[in-house]
């Protein structure tokens, strides 16, 4: 059986490798603006399936895993900034707040034609940064990469105070997530394993 991994993530790659699960990658080039829901819950779910969908259409006996994340933060569902001078006034906001994280998970099972949606929370408290500091991390172009404008496992990892619910989730993909899916379907991990 195929794993398939309908993302160019390079993080939610590196997430899988850890585990011993090494995917084939397969980017969906989903238009992501033809879906849009205000609860951050269905739309990264949404989205998940629609890029895992989306590629199931290339791939027949595979097991497809589609993601995508958001950032809610008062109120507002935030993924990645447009520009340079949005990622510095969305950390201007977000600083000394906190954030939940939404990653929506879909896998699509083509060799038994079924398919499980779920999606993870976690709340992640940012740090209360000055400028001079949110002005270097953005110039240093790795906040434009991402929904909620940080990488966790990067140099935004310094900016985050304290999480609260799964780790790997905020990366953009839920180990713990994935492994109940898998087992939802009837796969034991280890039968992704090499």
């Amino acid at each position: 059986m195929e794993f398939v991994l309908a993302s160019a993530s390079p993080a939610r790659r590196r997430l899988l490798q850890s585990i011993g699960i090494n995917p084939i990658v397969h980017v969906s080039n989903f238009d992501e603006s033809q879906i849009d829901h205000a609860d951050p819950a269905h739309l990264v779910e949404a989205l998940a399936e629609a890029k895992a969908q989306t590629v199931a259409k290339h791939r027949r006996d595979a097991v497809i895993l589609g993601c995508d994340s958001v950032l809610h933060v008062q109120g507002e569902i935030l993924g990645k900034p447009d520009s340079p001078a949005e990622a510095i006034a969305r950390w201007q906001a977000m600083r000394g707040h906190y954030g939940l994280l939404y990653t929506g998970h879909a896998l699509v099972d083509q060799t038994q034609g079924q398919s499980i949606i779920r999606h993870g929370v976690t709340k992640v408290h940012f740090a209360a940064i000055d400028d001079a500091t949110i002005t270097a991390y953005v110039n240093s172009g790795e906040p434009l990469q991402c929904a909620g404008c940080f990488a966790l496992e990067g140099k935004g990892g310094l900016f985050i105070e304290k999480i609260e619910g799964c780790h790997s989730n905020v990366i953009g993909l839920s180990l713990p997530l994935l492994r109940q899916m898998l087992a939802h379907l009837g796969y034991g991990v280890a039968q992704l394993w090499p």
